[in-house]
């Protein structure tokens, strides 16, 4: 089975790809919708208040939760902001992993644009973990009492972004090779 080209193994990468891209190109306009949604409800609470009164008197339940919903607004849009921002970050990455296996499948491995695709990959890592742990840290300064987990450093994702860095290295040291090699006669 071959690694690069049409009807490789990078090509049904690519698929598998275009179709987490397109999942994920979902769930951030879901995300962003009830973010949306959640904080013209915290500006304006008399709309939630209509909503339960709209309800059926039977659903105590219901009201309970919007009452909830209605009280605690600001940290469930927060934490929905984060979570949208956390998947357009992933999104970014599968985006231009999905640019990378189209160069690959092409047969063109060492394209120059690769470097600065895995370089993105990378900064993307990075930011990815420092927005975990700066959501920690304002959720913890917002939501003192609250009983959580403090996150621990995690060295997994550290390695993963310095091997990223290394590979886009790689990268452009086979583009550079490329190049001359199309120079020599």
């Amino acid at each position: 089975m071959r690694a690069l080209g049409p009807g490789s193994v990078s090509s049904f990468l690519k698929i598998i790809l275009d179709v987490v891209f397109a999942a994920l190109w979902i769930g951030v306009v879901a995300l962003s919708l009830i973010t949306l949604a959640a904080l013209l409800l915290s500006f304006n609470p008399d709309l939630l208040a209509n909503l339960t009164k709209a309800t059926d008197a039977g659903a105590v339940a219901r009201d309970t939760a919007l009452g909830e919903l209605a009280s605690n607004g600001s940290s469930i849009t927060s934490g929905l902001l984060a979570a949208a921002l956390y998947l357009a970050g992933i999104l970014v990455i599968v985006g231009s992993l999905r640019r990378i296996f189209t160069t690959l499948t092409a047969g063109d491995p060492f394209h120059p644009d690769n470097v600065a695709r895995l370089r993105l990959i990378g900064l993307m890592l990075a930011g990815l973990e420092l927005g975990r742990y700066a959501f920690w840290a304002v959720s913890a300064w917002l939501l003192p009492g609250v009983g959580r987990i403090e996150p621990s450093m995690s060295l997994t994702a550290w390695f993963s972004v310095l091997v990223v860095f290394v590979l886009a290295e790689v990268f452009r040291e086979g583009a550079r090779l490329r190049r001359e090699a199309e120079l020599t006669i």
